[in-house]
């Protein structure tokens, strides 16, 4: 076994991008549950290292971080092995930005860098917005001809695996060129967004279906990340249900699917697995409290989706939705085996569920029996 203070040594010969990648592919694998001797003490001294210099390992430098602006709503943390939609990983803007400056306009990326480097020490904030502008878009338009062809996608593929493993790197960097394109439509939307949405009622949905139906007539691409700022604001995430349900002919799962918002299902979905995982974590490093408030909300947002979507066990979003939860009971019923059955584990507690008891009972018959007088009378 390589000495870890031998290891580091050999990392200080890296160059600051690579060790961030490091970094990245660290905390995948822990979040994955893959364990590495040694490598929690590596991750603290690289954490350490970023912490040290201002910076953090998806954020390799000011320039690169002015590049990025345009997403940084749409990011999720973590590094999730599950494609996001509307959201991009964090972990996957350093392998993305060295591929982009190293693969993809070497040349042009390193103008950028040292022209957005003197303007950011001069603090001429104006202009190096403004030449970041230049650049994403002088991107987003090298991407879509390098994407737009099976040989280009497949060699910038290869590419992106020297600097990752991540199996969702791809799919971020072809999101990163969606939003790109579409970075003015979406800041006009995100303007027009209220700071917070307290309560998404029926006038709220109302106005949030106009205005992805205007987005969506001109951006169609945009939509998913469209979706995400909305859900941003909400004060549950899940509700963002309502955009594919509220329009559908029924609640029955294939109405749904047929609706104009029904992707709001599949990131809802998605919203389970960075649970799933956020979960693990929690139970890996013993913060029980907090792995409780994750398992409660993932019990209400699974409720929610049944509540909403009449048949979904007949549904794909019916097969996934098993998938994960069978994923996180098994999980469950490992930690809570640790301990003795006189003692008992807070995570086992029918309390989590609180829609399994005689309120969360009447509250979904109040819902089943409102639908159906809205079928009745409508």
């Amino acid at each position: 076994m390589v000495p870890v203070d031998r290891l580091w040594e050999f990392l200080q010969r890296l160059s600051p991008l690579t060790r961030s990648c490091l970094l990245g592919e660290l905390e995948r694998m822990e979040l994955g549950g893959i364990d590495m001797p040694g490598c929690a003490d590596i991750q603290a001294r690289l954490r350490a290292e970023f912490r040290q210099d201002g910076t953090t390992q998806t954020r390799t430098s000011n320039p690169s971080r002015y590049f990025f602006t345009p997403v940084e709503q749409l990011l999720v943390d973590g590094s999730p092995d599950h494609a996001n939609l509307g959201r991009i990983s964090r972990a996957s803007l350093t392998p993305i930005w060295e591929w982009i400056s190293r693969d993809l306009l070497p040349t042009m990326a390193r103008d950028y860098t040292a022209k957005m480097k003197d303007l950011i020490a001069g603090d001429k904030l104006r202009e190096a917005r403004q030449v970041a502008s230049t650049f994403q878009t002088k991107v987003a338009k090298s991407l879509e001809g390098t994407l737009g062809t099976s040989d280009g996608a497949e060699q910038a593929n290869l590419r992106l695996k020297a600097y990752t493993a991540s199996p969702t790197v791809f799919d971020d960097m072809t999101k990163l060129m969606q939003a790109l394109k579409a970075r003015e439509a979406l800041a006009k939307f995100d303007d027009s967004l209220p700071e917070r949405i307290a309560e998404f009622d029926d006038p709220q949905v109302k106005k949030m279906t106009a205005l992805l139906d205007d987005l969506r007539k001109k951006n169609p691409e945009a939509v998913p990340f469209a979706l995400t700022l909305v859900a941003k604001r909400l004060k549950e995430p899940w509700q963002i249900l309502r955009l594919a349900t509220k329009p559908a002919r029924s609640k029955n799962a294939p109405d749904v699917a047929a609706a104009p918002y029904a992707i709001a299902v599949d990131m809802v979905l998605d919203q389970i697995e960075d649970k799933r995982i956020a979960l693990r974590k929690a139970l890996k490093t013993n913060r029980v409290i907090t792995a409780k408030d994750i398992l409660t909300d993932i019990y209400n947002t699974e409720y929610a989706i049944q509540v909403r979507i009449d048949h979904i066990e007949e549904a794909n979003w019916g097969r996934r939705l098993h998938t994960v939860m069978e994923a996180i009971s098994t999980m469950v019923a490992a930690e809570v085996s640790r301990f003795p059955d006189d003692v008992g584990h807070v995570l086992s507690s029918r309390r989590l569920r609180g829609h399994n008891s005689l309120s969360g009972r009447l509250t979904y018959l109040a819902y089943k029996g409102r639908d159906a007088l809205k079928r009745l009378t409508g």
